[in-house]
């Protein structure tokens, strides 16, 4: 049992390394070191670099959470610790 606990814990931290490090390179990235180059696209209207540190990231953030909760029922259920 101790070693299945070990193995879902490991699990779950690369899921979340794996889903922050995309949020934070979306927002970091996207907002910030590419917004000059992404400026060059319009969405909307408005420059891409612009809708990506305004709106873009926290709609990546979503995502990332339902993602993130999808991954946790499948996981659960195949180290059989779900509700």
């Amino acid at each position: 049992m101790e070693k299945n606990l070990a193995q879902y814990w490991k699990k779950n931290l690369s899921y979340m390394i794996t889903l922050l490090t995309i949020w934070a390179v979306v927002s970091y990235g996207c907002g910030i070191l590419f917004v000059e180059q992404l400026n060059a696209i319009k969405l909307g209207g408005f420059p891409l670099g612009f809708w990506f540190a305004q709106q873009g990231a926290i709609y990546v953030f979503v995502v990332l959470i339902f993602v993130y909760y999808l991954l946790m029922q499948k996981l659960d259920k195949e180290f059989d610790v779900h509700e």
